[in-house]
């Protein structure tokens, strides 16, 4: 008992003392590395980034890469393109929903800085291009899965709605198209912006607006299948408000080769994480160049070739050189081989020296697609003041002149492009359906790269380029080209009733064959 007196009589001076400065405990348990509130030029650039990049490889080269037959592997397990297997990698771009790592987390990102400068009146710059980027990031992920949560996203912070519902997509495209509209109306010079932290345009609000319009072409452009009075409606708006159609306006983010992943190109950081690490041998994955794309480049005479592909060449069988000579350059043909074919290295690979720099641009949105889009408006008779022609031949221009923003590898002279159109001009007396084969299938040259997610959105759309499909033993389409990426099974587990009505409500399937609303 003693003891235990001594014990409370010696307890009682230090607790006077805790309660005497309790107070500073709570500066104390404040991590200084962490921000304890939201930044939204932080969260702007964060978003900005991690929406273009989520799952790259998984998606846009081994399963949209493949499958659009830029890329082909010999091995199984990379295949989800190439044979139509391993469904997995489709999954991933789910992670934009949540997640901490690269490329996750975006839509939760942009809600909350959506949320934090709404309530700042002064803040209608920074709201505006918010909810345009939003648009950015559902339009993909909507396009890739088809019905999706979208009016509840993002709200597990906010709202602690952890089962959001799924939203048809024809109800989000028809808010996506209201959000750019909305926002563009909201973009006022006069105020402020988020400068710096705006890494496509600096907070250059006529650019902003003139990017607004040229989405709402795209997504307008989406509908011809479903809604073709809808999609005049929004494809002649568009176009009257003013589109990316010079090189000055594309939206372009610039990355650097520093010591940080982050900082780097994730196209190139991710295509030589997986395959192209060392010349001559075997690779990671099992991928080189397709022979559908390297055989279409080498008939046009597309100068673009010796851009983009190469082939290692040695005389010794230990030194490489990249060798970008024409007449060298070979596609692997898709869903070939199950084995590592002995002429493995003779075929084509993506350029070392182009886009494979850890400080190459990403060109979020470009004028080589919009003015194909506003051909294709052309041909449809919603576009006035240009033709389909000369729509056809800046975007061609504009289609080579990008490459120089890679480095003086990639830079196409003049007389080179020149030459192309004259070699593949524009089909001014073809039939319409003739010219639509030519103004998408130089779009899948065009967006090579920059975009995969785009070239898989309009071939599914319009049918254009006309591919092949592979029929490899055991593969998971009956031999179809994938039309549509796999909701991760956990939403069966974590939101289950919507889940399922979303999947009854498109055909009670979720599988790689299954299609969304616009793809007719």
């Amino acid at each position: 008992m003693k003891r235990l007196i001594q014990k409370i009589c010696l307890a009682a001076p230090l607790f006077l003392l805790l309660s005497s400065c309790d107070k500073g405990f709570e500066e104390m348990n404040v991590d200084p590395n962490k921000y304890a509130e939201v930044v939204p030029e932080y969260l702007f650039t964060r978003a900005l980034l991690d929406g273009v990049s989520t799952n790259f490889t998984g998606a846009a080269y081994l399963t949209i890469g493949q499958s659009m037959q830029h890329f082909a592997t010999y091995k199984e397990v990379p295949a989800a393109g190439d044979k139509y297997f391993n469904y997995s990698y489709s999954t991933g771009n789910w992670n934009a929903y949540a997640g901490t790592g690269a490329g996750q987390g975006a839509i939760i990102s942009i809600r909350q800085v959506i949320d934090k400068v709404s309530v700042n009146p002064a803040d209608v710059n920074k709201l505006a291009a918010a909810r345009i980027w939003k648009a950015y990031i559902f339009h993909r992920l909507t396009d890739l899965y088809g019905d999706i949560p979208y009016f509840d996203a993002g709200k597990a912070l906010s709202d602690k709605n952890y089962g959001p519902k799924y939203d048809t997509q024809q109800a989000i495209y028809a808010d996506l198209l209201k959000e750019l509209d909305e926002s563009i109306k909201a973009l006022d010079a006069a105020k402020p912006t988020f400068g710096t932290a705006d890494l496509m345009y600096g907070g250059d609000v006529t650019k902003w607006k003139k990017f607004a319009y040229s989405l709402m072409l795209r997504l307008g452009m989406r509908l011809t299948q479903v809604d073709a009075a809808l999609a005049k409606t929004w494809v002649e708006k568009a176009v009257a408000g003013g589109v990316i159609l010079d090189d000055a306006d594309r939206a372009v983010i610039a990355y650097v080769d520093g010591s940080q992943t982050a900082s780097r190109n994730f196209i190139a950081n991710g295509l030589l994480s997986t395959d192209y690490i060392t010349p001559g041998g075997d690779n990671v994955e099992g991928g080189k160049f397709a022979k559908t794309f390297i055989d279409y480049l080498k008939t046009t005479k597309d100068p673009r070739l010796n851009v983009i592909s190469i082939v290692w060449t040695s005389t010794d069988g230990k030194t490489f050189t990249a060798d970008t000579t024409t007449a060298l350059q070979s596609g692997m043909p898709n869903a070939a081989y199950n084995n590592l074919p002995a002429n493995f290295n003779t075929f084509s690979e993506p350029n070392p020296n182009t886009l494979l720099k850890y400080s190459a641009p990403l060109i979020v949105l470009g004028n080589a697609e919009i003015n194909l889009l506003l051909a294709e408006a052309s041909v449809r008779g919603w576009a006035s003041g240009t033709t389909a022609a000369a729509a056809y031949a800046n975007a061609v221009k504009a289609g080579m002149r990008q490459w120089a923003l890679f480095g003086t590898g990639g830079v196409i002279s003049e007389a080179k492009i020149n030459a192309y159109l004259a070699q593949n001009p524009y089909k001014t007396a073809g039939t319409v359906a003739e010219q639509m084969e030519q103004i998408q299938t130089q779009k899948w040259v065009s967006l090579f790269l920059e975009d995969e997610y785009e070239i898989f959105a309009n071939w599914r759309r319009t049918g254009y380029p006309v591919l092949t499909p592979t029929n490899y033993p055991g593969n998971l389409t009956g031999g179809k080209i994938p039309t549509r990426f796999v909701i991760p099974d956990s939403e069966e587990t974590y939101n289950k009733t919507n889940f399922l009505e979303a999947r009854t409500r498109q055909g009670g399937t979720n599988t790689l064959s299954s299609v969304v609303w616009w793809d007719k």
